[in-house]
């Protein structure tokens, strides 16, 4: 009997059985910690430099195709000096290979599962499907939850790279073992640029950096810890920054960009400078704000991503400045939880150029000036937990399945306008609600307007506690269907995932395949 099927029977104990919030005696604020003591005691917090994940070399380029190959594969890392942690990444690497699209320029991606036979610990077999997520891919290739690639095959993914820049990122999506496959490592960044974009003097080269901010538990040998209380939360007390134990980066008196993405399977964050100074907010989701905002912190749910400018010509040479974490309500905070790197201020700018943001960063998409009244229709979606399971208006993934994958919760024509209501009335948790192929604006948020940091187009939205969090959301480019999902992972498996369909056409997501290795060449 496999987990959903225990779950659909009512096998389950305690909170979780009742539908109530599971509460832990050491997740308290500052309070221990749950990886194994010997593991903490190694850890010298902002001594490990920041690593920043390369970008992956096409193993073939045509006049319009760029061709890659990832291999899918176990691997060693030592998030803690001197102890060996068994991984799981794109080409071995945590985080993978960092892709770097031109838009309009198409890509394909050769994905080949090497893994195991059966997780280390969990004993299933680690079937995989890479989800590009936020590109408007089309349903063949957008990673599809049922659309399983077993050890021992391959599957060749395509992307046209026509939205405009932005920062996205590639991750399994398997049904039901999502949360252990990211957990495990499969997780990486996937960037698109454009000629908009290269015109604008903001920081680029060594001066853009992606972060990935994720938190993990270690047992005393090293190895990954998998606990999820009850398929509500993992929280863990090991904060990583692009694999680094809460590392340090030098940094020059000048301005720097930053794409942080948080790739946390449950916790949310709310960053803010030790120095009490503002961020400037220049990118969402789905890319450049129509213009630069402020604010002094930045709270961002799972798979949301935030572009930030951070001057640091502000600071003398040898200060240190402190990225933190304040925390939100359904995370809990461990003792070290409340700090994520640290910056050293070490030298004047080697390189002025690419120093300035911008009052205008992007045209306005068309969506941002849209009144709600224009849109189609309005649907309403509500997020909860019943009798142990995590739903969308009652209903979950395996409703899909057992309709055939013909089930949808939606069927918006192509290109219509809709505003959806996201509502979660609990006051347990938080889900951050991932809506594929799409992009929407934020209308509001308990009737109030949109944080600075939200006021562009996303595909992910924070739904808080007690909150209705209002959306116009267009549909296109594609027709087909899509998933939407918590973004929660470890919801998403148990099992906060449905579907859409745009239009009447569309390819089937299922209707390509993995196939058995060897492959032919790219």
């Amino acid at each position: 009997m496999n987990r959903r099927d225990a779950v659909r029977l009512g096998l389950v104990t305690g909170a979780a059985a009742a539908g109530g919030t599971l509460f832990w005696p050491h997740a308290v604020a500052g309070a221990g910690s749950v990886s194994a003591d010997n593991v903490m005691a190694r850890i010298r917090r902002f001594t490990e430099p920041l690593l920043v994940p390369q970008p992956l070399t096409p193993v073939r380029r045509s006049e319009t195709v760029d061709y890659y190959q990832i291999t899918q594969q176990r691997a060693l890392k030592e998030f803690v000096p001197g102890l060996s942690t068994e991984v799981w990444g794109y080409n071995g690497l945590v985080p993978g290979p960092t892709i770097v699209a031109e838009r309009n320029r198409r890509i394909v991606v050769r994905q080949i599962n090497a893994l195991p036979p059966l997780h280390p610990t969990r004993g299933y077999v680690p079937a995989t499907s890479t989800h590009l997520h936020g590109a408007p891919s089309l349903p063949p290739y957008d990673g599809y939850a049922n659309d399983l690639t077993q050890p021992g095959q391959y599957k060749d993914y395509v992307y046209n790279n026509d939205e405009t820049s932005r920062t996205l990122w590639y991750h399994d999506h398997a049904v039901m073992h999502t949360s252990e496959n990211v957990y495990m490592g499969l997780a990486a960044f996937y960037l698109v640029h454009d000629a908009l974009e290269d015109t604008l003097p903001l920081p680029q080269g060594r001066y853009d950096v992606p972060l990935v901010i994720r938190d993990i538990i270690l047992g005393a040998d090293g190895s990954l810890v998998f606990d999820d209380h009850g398929q509500d939360f993992l929280a863990g007390d090991i904060i990583l920054v692009n694999g680094v134990a809460w590392p340090v980066m030098r940094v020059e008196r000048r301005k720097y960009r930053f794409r942080i993405l948080n790739g946390s399977l449950s916790r949310g964050y709310r960053l803010a400078l030790s120095t009490g100074d503002p961020f400037t907010f220049i990118g969402t989701d789905s890319g450049l704000m129509p213009r630069p905002q402020q604010g002094q912190t930045l709270p961002i749910g799972n798979a949301e991503r935030y572009e930030v400018v951070i001057d640091f010509a502000k600071y003398p040479i040898g200060q240190r400045v402190v990225l933190r974490n304040l925390g939100i309500p359904s995370s809990p905070d461990f003792e070290f939880t409340n700090e994520i790197m640290a910056f050293d201020v070490v030298s004047e700018p080697t390189d002025p150029t690419n120093n300035t943001v911008p009052a205008v960063l992007a045209p306005e998409d068309p969506l941002l000036r849209m009144s709600p009244s224009a849109a189609a229709r309005t649907r309403r979606l509500e997020f909860e937990r019943q009798h142990g399971h995590w739903v969308i208006n009652g209903l979950t993934w395996a409703d899909v399945e057992a309709s055939g994958f013909r089930a949808v919760l939606a069927n918006p024509g192509l290109g219509d306008v809709e505003v959806w209501e996201l509502v979660n009335k609990a006051g347990g948790w938080f889900h951050p609600i991932h809506i594929h192929l799409v992009d929407f604006r934020i209308l509001d948020r308990n009737g109030r307007p949109p944080e600075p940091h939200e006021r562009g187009l996303k595909d992910t939205a924070f739904l808080g506690r007690n909150e209705l969090v209002r959306l116009l959301v267009r549909f296109a480019p594609n027709e087909g269907k899509y998933m939407l999902h918590c973004h929660n992972v470890v919801h998403e498996d148990h099992d906060m995932m449905h579907q859409f369909r745009v239009g009447t056409g569309g390819a089937d997501p299922l209707s390509i395949p993995a196939k058995p290795m060897p492959a032919p060449p790219l």
